[in-house]
């Protein structure tokens, strides 16, 4: 009998391995089952779902593109802006010449002036001079003249005596 009871015994240990492995596999079954009920619903969502992802998608392909145009627009201003900034630096440096050349010329225009008034001032000094001489040369010519003219008078005066004596000698 106890052989009988361990045979049962036996049988029933695998009896009980064969409904846990049931069990094990029924679990495994179920996890599939929701994790395909989980997939077909997910399927249906984009079934339903399909045509706002279209417009999605259609619209991020619109603004894929419009951000393409913006950038090769943004790229073209670029483009426009650096050759701004070349015609731009290209003028400052023809005006920082243009004001360089005129530098050297008020630079030569004024040392120009400044050799004028010194030869001016220089004229004017001789001129003073030469004024002065003459003003003494006058002078001098005047009483030359003073004395011609004294001279002349005695000259007469004794022309006439002389005149008078022949006529009485």
């Amino acid at each position: 009998m106890e052989a009988g009871f361990s045979e049962m015994r036996n049988e029933l240990q695998s009896w009980d391995a064969f409904w846990r492995r049931i069990q094990l596999e029924c679990q495994q079954l179920h996890t599939q089952l929701l994790k395909t009920k989980e997939y077909k619903d997910m399927l249906e969502m984009q079934i339903k779902h399909q045509s706002p992802c279209v417009q999605l998608t259609e619209q991020l392909e619109n603004k894929t593109t419009g951000l393409l145009l913006l950038a090769q627009s943004q790229e073209h201003q670029r483009e426009e802006l650096n050759k701004i900034r070349n015609i731009v630096y290209q003028e400052e440096q023809s005006h920082c010449s243009e004001q360089e050349r005129m530098k050297t010329e008020i630079s030569d225009l004024t040392e120009e002036l400044h050799q004028k008034e010194i030869t001016i001032a220089t004229i004017m000094e001789k001129a003073g001079l030469l004024e002065r001489q003459l003003k003494m040369e006058l002078e001098i010519k005047d009483k030359l003249l003073a004395q011609q003219q004294l001279l002349d008078f005695q000259y007469k005066v004794i022309q006439s005596e002389n005149t008078h004596l022949k006529e009485m000698v």
